[in-house]
């Protein structure tokens, strides 16, 4: 078993071509490569209510297949259990599968396990050193599909090989500068199932940490489904946020309720205060 250490970043359309012009990436060799996922879970969504993921991925002609844990962080950041193995497929392997120790993977679950959604997408990769840290910057552009609907991919992951988690800040506020970019909370494994279902469910608030992860799963919803009310549930998780919290929290937390205001809030100066205030609270929800 291994963890994860990874800052999700979501981008709007013109993200991606902006990133790729940033002075860090622009002159860095990049990696490319395609890569497809089929996730399983039961009927009625055993994994999902666990928090796990369980997916086969196909990538340079070999197929991996990889489980996740329940997530732990917020504000764009989390830390995961992962396990991850080649197989020969097309199939899972269920016996690898149960040799594995979370408890949601036990018999039964496994005796019913079926696909569930796809996603398709390029990743574009980037190796840095920064602030004393080793970070993988993938960028990934695609599509989360099931059998009746779709939604786009725009996703960037800094992801923690060597070093300290504050690093990951560091860079994400150093490409803010100019990318429009901000954090994000949910998995693509979750987002597929709020695409299964064809419903999104927000967090409860209650703490300052909870009510920006609150208003961060709202903005999830808000890109994949086009739903104005998703914005405006943002922006009143904001304003609890700032009249939960300390002074400069809440100048911070009332100023980004006041850009989603503007149809385009998506812009670099929203995304860099929304990282500022993800890296000043702490991280420490349960995620999707």
């Amino acid at each position: 078993m291994g963890q994860e250490i990874e800052l999700k970043l979501a981008l709007g359309q013109e993200g991606p071509k902006a990133l790729r012009r940033h002075p860090l990436l622009a002159a860095q060799p990049a990696q490319a490569s395609h890569l497809g996922n089929t996730y399983f879970d039961t009927p009625e969504g055993a994994l999902e209510r666990a928090r796990m993921a369980l997916r086969l991925r196909r990538v340079n002609g070999r197929v991996l297949q990889t489980v996740k844990t329940r997530g732990e962080g917020g504000g764009g950041l989390s830390a995961r259990g992962e396990w991850e193995w080649e197989v020969s497929g097309p199939g899972l392997d269920l016996e690898g599968l149960a040799e594995l120790p979370p408890a949601a993977l036990g018999q039964d679950v496994l005796e019913r396990l079926t696909p569930r959604f796809t996603t398709d997408f390029h990743r574009q990769t980037w190796e840095l050193d920064h602030a004393g840290a080793r970070i993988e910057v993938a960028l990934d552009e695609g599509e989360i599909v099931t059998d009746t609907r779709r939604v786009a991919i725009r996703e960037l992951e800094l992801e923690l090989k060597a070093g300290e988690s504050e690093a990951l800040w560091s860079l994400a506020e150093m490409l803010t500068e100019s990318v429009p970019l901000r954090p994000a909370d949910t998995s693509k494994a979750a987002r597929g199932g709020a695409l299964l279902a064809g419903a999104w469910r927000l967090p409860r608030g209650g703490t300052p940490s909870a009510w920006l992860h609150r208003a961060i799963v709202a903005l999830d919803a808000l890109a994949d489904t086009g739903d104005e009310t998703w914005r405006r549930e943002a922006g009143k998780a904001l304003q609890q946020l700032a009249e939960t919290s300390s002074s400069d929290t809440a100048k911070a937390a009332s100023g980004l309720a006041a850009l989603l205001s503007n149809s385009a809030w998506l812009t670099p100066t929203f995304g860099l205060a929304m990282v500022r205030l993800a890296r000043r609270l702490p991280a420490d929800r349960d995620l999707a």
